[in-house]
């Protein structure tokens, strides 16, 4: 098997021998200064997880198996065609529209959040949970994401008594020993490809990852207890970015990133990526990259420039979540960017 790296040294061998896009030092510099203005007008902020209306917060006993639901759920919601966001629950879309799908259950009376529930969970019941506002309209990927819940079900209930936090808790406050635990243990979660590449005048295979589901997961639940109690991890820092369709789109946009002409008409003729290939880890690992040089120079900057703000304050979680609120705020003026378009269960 092919040696395996963790998302930051993926992302930094992915750009080192990237094919279709570049990456701009300059344009990550000034990128910081609107970051540092983000923290100084609280638009990066810990606190903002848990005031979003959709969320659960630290007092909420199910927040931990809600966390969970939501991020074995958390992929893929745009369909194919013209209309990429019709599947809508609330008036919200996407990531939204799940959360208030789940609140919508548990206020019916459905036990949602047991994995006893949803490892037996039918197609059917599952439809009926994630029902569209519009009526003929599904969710996406339905018989996948029933397969995941099979999945992580039984494993909650045969290792963890159904309950998410007795995992967290096992992993003694380390988020690196808990992104492990999470794509060892649930495989749903094993974002991983194989990027091939020249060292030493040889051409070799390394397996990288980018596990953006299982490192939302672990920021999630960081981010609900505000890096307290079951959400304090000493090493949150090891905590990339989450390498998805839309954040890439973002970091065009402020020119961290250039994409190739090839590439460029690629992805403006709408063709589906395949997950794994070349095109696709360049995009998502570049992201990591990216968001990991922000992370630094954002904190330099801070530093040297503003003292009165400690540098603890911005990480790749917060940046994230910056720059993923960024885009749903300006998606009309992003829309000139085209964003890749996957089928896939891990993002």
């Amino acid at each position: 098997m092919a040696p395996q790296l963790l998302p930051v040294a993926s992302g930094e061998l992915i750009v080192k021998n990237a094919r279709h896009l570049t990456v701009h030092e300059e344009a990550i510099e000034k990128l910081a200064d609107r970051v540092i203005r983000g923290i100084k007008e609280k638009e990066i902020n810990i606190e903002n997880f848990s005031q979003h209306e959709h969320h659960p917060t630290a007092k909420d006993a199910h927040a931990p198996n809600w966390i969970f639901l939501i991020d074995t759920l958390n992929f893929c919601f745009w369909t194919p065609g013209s209309d990429a966001t019709k599947w809508k629950v609330d008036g919200q879309t996407g990531y939204f529209a799940l959360c208030a799908a789940i609140n919508r259950a548990m206020r019916e009376g459905i036990d949602i959040t047991n994995p006893a529930y949803y490892a037996k969970i039918t197609l059917e019941q599952l439809g009926s949970i994630l029902r569209s506002d519009t009526e003929g309209t599904k969710a996406p990927l339905l018989e996948e994401r029933v397969r995941c819940l099979h999945e992580v079900g039984r494993v909650l209930l045969d290792r963890y008594e159904g309950r998410f936090e007795n995992c967290v808790r096992a992993c003694e406050g380390s988020a690196v020993k808990l992104l492990q635990r999470v794509v060892d243990d649930f495989p749903c979660f094993r974002d991983e490809a194989i990027l091939e590449h020249e060292a030493d005048g040889a051409t070799i295979e390394t397996r990288v990852s980018f596990y953006k589901r299982a490192q939302i997961l672990v920021g999630d639940m960081w981010s609900c207890y505000r890096g307290e109690g079951l959400g304090r991890f000493e090493d949150i820092d090891a905590i990339t970015m989450f390498a998805d369709y839309r954040v890439p789109q973002v970091l065009v946009h402020f020119g961290t990133l250039a994409y190739g002409d090839e590439l460029m008409a690629v992805l403006k003729e709408d063709k589906l990526l395949a997950n794994g290939c070349r095109e696709e880890m360049e995009i998502r690992g570049a992201s990591i990259y990216v968001v990991e040089r922000l992370k630094v120079l954002v904190r330099a900057k801070l530093l040297t420039d503003h003292p009165d703000i400690k540098p603890s304050c911005v990480n790749a979680i917060l940046l994230d979540h910056f720059l993923w609120d960024y885009r749903r705020k300006h998606a009309a003026e992003l829309e000139y960017i085209p964003f890749h378009k996957t089928i896939s269960v891990y993002y």
